[in-house]
């Protein structure tokens, strides 16, 4: 792995001012395309573009398509559509050309699909843009190995040698019938060795139980799932009809699992829209914003019910205020991020509301009775008074249990309604469990302390 500074930076950007090109291939010719790309994301957008065109092309397919998303578009921009479609696109996948092309503004992506030689390609291209982002369809790659039930084993190898030569891997070859349904999936190790002669038939060898498929227009959050759940390495993405249109393979699927989760990661840390570190100042205060205005609006609430009840005569009381909140959102946060994580992996589903909820009562109940009995001996030991320490214990263990049952019923409300339930474990639940917490220790203040409402 290369050591990537500013030094290494400041090196290559003397080597390209002072034109010695030659070097430079030689040095990038032993380098993966993945810190190719990181090295790239870090130079101008002049040197950028200057060792860029220095690459093969093969190693330029590869390096695009790891390269930020900013700096990618860039790149792209400075270059014809005639040297995107004869440079790159014929070395990607079909995935990764879709996802190329897409990033193009609508008329030069036009006119680098126009620009293709290959006619299956732009075909293959075409079809993929007309999938919404978010699908498995949109996920998918075209580049396959499939044969046919009726094929004999020896056309079936022919087939097989053919098709191949378009793909990186061959995971699964997928078993069709004459309109292209997909009927099974066959290994290579049983295609070679589990035939009695040449001229057995494949349908002979195909297995067609636990053939676990995708729908193109199902979220591609299943897919993943799916392949998670099955431990697959590929998974075949079938039409309305079941005819076999891609397959999505592993490293897409870890692609699609990292995005989410760090869309998830964000949208829980309060962060409304998909950003980077190198986004501009207004897009990161755009995205950083409306949460913090809803916190604002929680701390006037929480300044509001703090005005409400009288304390001056137990002003002792404002002393664990922040106890009472941190608590309640601390607690509300560990049960959305339980109910969040169940939600993704399937484990948790809306139809258990009701036992979900029983669960974490259980557990709030425990915890708020340890947690209270403990604030009870401390602030007794303190010697902060009989009343003012019985009104804590009680509201503490009343605000664990609300945070608890509110913290698992919001995510699985949202998940219900076709939210994404990671919104629950960011500031809205800290901040309703603020307010709603300092009511509770308020309102048990009044009962035991002789608080009052003003």
């Amino acid at each position: 792995m290369i050591n990537i500074n500013k030094d290494l930076i400041q090196q290559l950007t003397d080597r390209i001012e002072a034109g010695q090109d030659s070097e430079l291939r030689a040095w990038a010719s032993g380098l993966h395309a993945t810190d190719i790309a990181e090295i790239i994301d870090q130079m101008r957008l002049e040197a950028a573009s200057y060792l860029y065109r220095l690459l093969d092309t093969e190693v330029k397919a590869d390096v695009l398509i790891e390269l930020d998303e900013d700096q990618r578009a860039s790149l792209l921009s400075g270059m014809t559509a005639e040297e995107i479609a004869g440079g790159v696109m014929g070395q990607l996948d079909s995935d990764d050309a879709t996802d190329v092309i897409s990033e193009l503004p609508p008329n030069k992506a036009e006119e680098v699909i126009g620009h293709l030689e290959d006619d299956e390609r732009a075909s293959d291209i075409r079809d993929l843009l007309n999938y919404e982002e978010g699908t498995a369809g949109a996920m998918m790659a075209k580049e396959l190995v499939k044969v046919q039930a009726e094929w004999t084993v020896t056309r079936a190898i022919r087939e097989i040698r053919r098709q191949a030569e378009e793909l990186h891997q061959v995971y699964t070859v997928y078993v069709v019938d004459t309109e292209d349904r997909l009927t099974g999936r066959l290994s290579m190790k049983h295609l070679l060795l589990g035939a009695e002669s040449t001229r057995s038939k494949i349908q002979e060898l195909q297995k067609e139980d636990g053939i676990v498929t995708i729908q193109a227009l199902e979220p591609s959050e299943k897919a993943t799932m799916l392949m998670e759940r099955y431990d697959l390495v590929a998974l075949p993405v079938v039409d309305a009809e079941q005819k076999l249109v891609g397959r999505i393979t592993i490293d897409d699927a870890v692609d699609s699992i990292i995005e989410d989760a760090e869309r998830d990661y964000q949208l829980a840390s309060g962060i409304s829209e998909d950003v980077e570190s190198s986004d501009d100042v207004i897009t990161l205060t755009r995205a950083r914003l409306p949460w913090l205005l809803i916190g604002l609006v929680g701390g006037i609430g929480g300044a509001y019910v703090i005005g409400w009840f009288d304390i001056r005569e137990h002003a002792e009381m404002a002393l664990f205020i922040p106890l009472i909140a941190a608590m309640g959102g601390n607690v509300g946060v560990q049960s959305a991020a339980i109910v969040v994580q169940g939600l993704a992996s399937s484990h948790i589903n809306t139809n258990n509301l009701l036992r979900r909820l029983s669960k974490e009562l259980g557990v709030g109940i425990l915890n708020g009775l340890i947690c209270g009995l403990l604030i009870l001996g401390v602030t007794l030991l303190l010697n902060f008074g009989t009343a003012l320490s019985i009104t804590v214990s009680i509201a503490l263990l009343c605000v664990i249990v609300f945070a608890a049952l509110f913290g698992t019923f919001v995510p699985l409300m949202l998940h219900r309604y076709k939210i994404d339930p990671a919104l629950a474990t960011g500031p809205f639940i800290t901040t309703v469990n603020d307010i709603i917490g300092l009511m509770i220790y308020f309102a048990v203040g009044s009962l035991i302390s002789g608080i009052i409402p003003t």
